[in-house]
């Protein structure tokens, strides 16, 4: 089995904590995970596929391991620290494997340098309209009213039973969905101003709607090899979502598993067996 290595990257001062794995020299693929995870998501998958791939899993700026920055945390920023990231770890043209927050950051990386990405992984990861299911009112109330109250509103959220519904929801055995994940997310949002943190990102989700065009106008004018892994009982980026990838990019492969937004925590096995063949081809 090929160890996986833990690193921090100085990021222009900024600490990244990041898994690595895999030949040095073998087609490259950046893991990039979302809410409110780390890349320790991607515990069981990286195995599974570091004999073929360099893979690198970084901790998205303010989750993790990584640096917290200061209030006001947004996409556009993480994008640029990513960006950054890509560049000192050697990553020029690469794969990349996105999930909930990390499709936004990963398909503004595609937009500024499409010459850099090789293809996109897909899970959960949402560009479109009607992904967003009706569990997004309470944080669209918040976009639309940036009140105090809109935002109180939003800390259930972060709560440790919420986080625990993420996992769980939609997967049809419970039972295998181990509590590592969702017990270190919890550690994680439980830290000093962890969330307001999280509670700007819900606020700033927003920009990342408004760049849907952007993203499809890339997919339809690129056309980047795209296979997208869907839960399909996610709560929050449902099917259709990953259905219209099709729409702007014809030969996408899209595949649907019986498990919900975690897709990572059940199926790792068949969404690693996706992943190689996709890539491979």
């Amino acid at each position: 089995m090929t160890a996986i290595r833990y690193r921090t990257a100085d990021v222009d001062g900024f600490q990244i904590f990041y898994r690595e794995a895999g030949p040095p020299g073998a087609p490259k693929l950046l893991l990039l995970h979302g809410f409110p995870s780390a890349g320790h998501m991607f515990r069981d998958l990286i195995p599974l596929l570091a004999d073929r791939f360099h893979i690198v899993a970084p901790d998205l700026p303010g989750f993790g391991h990584s640096d917290m920055p200061g209030r006001g945390l947004s996409f556009d920023w993480i994008a640029e620290v990513i960006d950054r990231f890509t560049e000192i770890v050697g990553f020029d043209r690469y794969a990349v494997y996105v999930f909930d927050y990390g499709a936004p950051t990963g398909f503004r990386l595609a937009v500024k340098h499409p010459d850099r990405i090789a293809a996109i992984i897909s899970q959960n990861g949402n560009a479109y309209e009607e992904g967003l299911s009706d569990g997004w009112n309470p944080i669209r109330a918040y976009w639309q009213d940036p009140s105090a109250a809109h935002r109180e509103a939003l800390r259930e959220f972060l709560s440790p039973g919420t986080t625990i519904w993420q996992y769980t929801h939609g997967v049809p055995d419970p039972t295998m969905v181990s509590p590592d994940g969702y017990s270190l997310d919890n550690f994680h949002l439980a830290r000093p101003g962890a969330d307001e943190l999280q509670l700007d990102l819900f606020g700033d989700y927003k920009s990342n709607v408004a760049l849907y065009p952007a993203f499809q106008n890339y997919f339809r004018t690129r056309k980047p090899p795209l296979l997208a892994v869907w839960g399909r009982n996610d709560p929050f980026f449902v099917p259709a979502g990953a259905e219209a990838f099709k729409r702007d990019i014809p030969a996408a492969e899209v595949r649907f598993f019986d498990t919900g937004h975690f897709a990572l925590e059940t199926h790792a096995a068949e969404i690693a067996t996706a992943i190689r063949g996709f890539l491979c081809r």
